[in-house]
């Protein structure tokens, strides 16, 4: 498509556009709702969720993708597919008007670049401070957590799960208990069993908590819509659960070495226990299966629910095995037995 002369390129539009990211997606995906770096909603059409994601600071501002259904660009593709039925070109003149730029002057049109600028570096600073607050948020809740699992919540609520941590023969060190941690639905404080999620680097930087209800019956999940919830940068790290046969941290993983990436730790904890010899990594996410920061030369064995099926697992699923094969790793999807849902209820049955 070409512009006016006078007029800035459908390029140079998308950056305008990715320097009032925010401002857009708030006004043309307003059920969404802005999760750390990005603004996160159901799909194009603007329904609440989670799958389609917008970034709203740094070099990748305004670059969207649906994991449901595989689309994504930059920001004046996503004013075409929210608003203009996938025409670029409609986008195109909307996105001028929206712009304020549409018929004005030249010196008009370079202010418009240099506030896109400067709201995308304001932008940029802000998410600096939130990230900064969130990480002092992330550290706050893991230091105040319990470094031992016995006599807890936590250990009755594995327990539950037929999770019998001295099978193992020592509770692996990123499991914790918090007594008493808040839950944002209810506004109260729940128990919680928390665990420690580590970039490429080793580095804390989010904490997965399980909130839990004690009652006469004994430990399960709290009575709330969300009884699992991260709080930090989960993207791209993990919850390093068992170091296996090597006993060495990640970063000193052998070439051929063989490690497990469960979705969540109690299928991650049931396969330590049944295979104590591999190293388990949980990704806390489906989506987080594919962007899990290993080192080169792995062995990567994907382990999926039986319960991750429909076109949006599957497509999350080939995404990991796609992206770690990217990375010259062999790779293979594990599930267990079709007649259960999960590598913990297979634990639970007693057959693992």
């Amino acid at each position: 498509m070409s512009a006016l002369p006078d007029l800035p390129n459908a390029g140079e539009v998308s950056r305008l556009l990715a320097g009032h990211i925010e401002a857009l997606v708030r006004q043309t995906l307003p059920q969404g709702r802005r999760d750390g770096h990005e603004w996160r909603v159901g799909s194009t059409a603007g329904e609440p969720g989670r799958s389609l994601g917008v970034h709203l600071a740094g070099e990748r501002a305004g670059v969207w993708a649906d994991f449901a259904s595989g689309d994504g660009g930059d920001a004046l593709d996503l004013v075409a597919a929210v608003l203009c039925g996938d025409d670029r070109k409609e986008a195109y003149w909307w996105a001028l008007d929206w712009l304020g730029i549409r018929t004005a002057a030249p010196e008009v049109r370079e202010r418009a670049r240099d506030n896109a600028a400067r709201a995308q570096k304001q932008a940029e600073q802000a998410e600096r401070q939130r990230a900064a607050a969130r990480g002092k948020k992330v550290a706050a809740v893991w230091q105040e957590a319990r470094e031992g699992l016995a006599g807890t919540p936590s250990y009755g609520y594995l327990l539950g799960r037929g999770i019998d941590l001295r099978r193992l023969g020592r509770q692996p060190r990123c499991l914790r208990h918090h007594p008493a941690l808040y839950e944002p639905e209810t506004r109260d404080t729940w128990p919680a069993l928390v665990a420690a999620v580590a970039d490429g680097r080793g580095r804390l930087v989010a904490v997965h908590r399980h909130y839990l209800a004690v009652t006469a019956e004994g430990v399960s999940k709290a009575p709330v819509q969300v009884a699992k919830r991260s709080l930090g940068a989960v993207k791209g790290g993990c919850i390093r659960l068992w170091r296996g046969a090597a006993g060495t941290p990640l970063k000193d993983a052998a070439p051929g070495e063989r490690v497990v990436i469960t979705e969540g730790v109690e299928d991650g904890l049931s396969i330590a226990l049944a295979r104590p010899e591999a190293r388990v990594l949980v990704a806390v996410s489906l989506s987080n299966m594919a962007a899990v920061a290993l080192p080169e030369g792995l062995d990567v064995v994907i382990a999926a629910d039986n319960d991750a099926t429909g076109s949006q697992a599957e497509k999350a699923l080939d995404r990991a095995l796609m992206a770690h094969r990217r990375h010259a790793r062999r790779v293979r999807l594990a599930r267990p037995p079709a007649d259960v849902k999960d590598f913990n209820e297979l634990l639970v049955r007693g057959d693992a």
